[in-house]
């Protein structure tokens, strides 16, 4: 799928839609991503061999203790029975929410978490969908997939599945997922708006989007959003919450809802402290829903 703008009137005719604003340069991005894709690695190969993984790719509150990450999670609305329900290693302190709480899933349903790193948000989901239903892990850190299956394997998860690739072009096919969740991981995409438009491709209509991530309140300083650390750390590529709808907008979404929790600013604190980004960002959770297709007049 190319960048132009598909939040056109039907999945399949995009005569209709205007060209989406030029890109910045896919080496841009490619570097961006390797930035990204190295501190995670870090993290993955860090928490697999019990060692602190230093202060560059301590990403969202992730620790090497799991007491720690234990605490972590409760803080961001996880419950002691989704701790203790998931493979030792899954929970590695990953994130600023808990998509699974507002994404409602139902038996039968099939799941598509983005970016899932040792597959915790996974496995949470996998019984909400039971034995009918399907849950694809999508992760670019050849070190996290192998974590995630790992995990998966050792908890005896058979109706969870996990694949390489990036979320700007989801290893999926058209029309396939009830749900996309997500946990503080689109907020590191150099291109959100193909990231929606490729959500948008694989879901298939009235599906829906159950994320949580981080956003921003205001304009981030230039020093703050070109930070790698604080790009790695899920808050240096933070978008304005009126440019993360309108992208999303952009994407074919309805019923769109971002709803921020100025409480996540007491955790934020830690992820870079001193640095005063809790003035800037907080957590928020992003709902949205895949309508039915209609014609170029509007006519559903």
């Amino acid at each position: 799928m190319d960048d132009q703008n598909s939040s056109c009137c039907s999945d399949t005719d995009s005569s209709c839609c205007a060209p989406s604003p030029v890109a910045p340069a896919a080496s841009e991005h490619d570097d961006h991503r390797q930035q990204v894709r190295s501190a995670y690695a870090e993290v993955a190969n860090s928490s697999n061999e019990g060692t602190s993984c230093g202060e560059e790719a301590s990403c969202c509150g992730v620790s090497d203790d799991a007491s720690i990450n234990a605490i972590i999670s409760t803080r961001l609305g996880y419950s002691e029975n989704d701790l203790i329900s998931v493979p030792e290693g899954a929970d590695m302190g990953l994130g600023c929410g808990n998509p699974k709480a507002i994404a409602a899933l139902q038996p039968g349903e099939i799941v598509i978490d983005l970016g899932a790193g040792g597959g915790f948000d996974c496995f949470l989901a996998s019984p909400e969908v039971g034995s009918t239903g399907h849950v694809i892990g999508i992760d670019m850190t050849p070190d996290m997939l192998s974590k995630a299956r790992n995990n998966a394997k050792r908890g005896k998860f058979t109706n969870v599945e996990f694949r390489l690739g990036e979320i700007e072009h989801l290893p999926v096919a058209d029309n396939t997922a009830d749900v996309i969740i997500s946990n503080c991981v689109i907020n590191l995409s150099p291109n959100k708006p193909q990231v929606f438009r490729d959500a948008f491709r694989v879901l298939k209509t009235g599906g829906r989007l159950a994320i949580s991530d981080v956003v921003a309140t205001v304009e981030l300083p230039e020093e703050m959003r070109n930070d790698p650390a604080l790009i790695a750390g899920c808050m240096g590529n933070a978008s304005l919450i009126e440019d993360l709808e309108q992208i999303m907008k952009d994407a074919g979404f309805s019923d769109i809802r971002i709803q921020p929790k100025d409480e996540s600013k007491e955790f934020l604190k830690d992820w870079a402290p001193g640095r005063g980004v809790e003035d800037y960002v907080v957590s928020a959770t992003i709902e949205a829903v895949k309508p039915a297709a209609c014609d170029c007049g509007g006519n559903c």
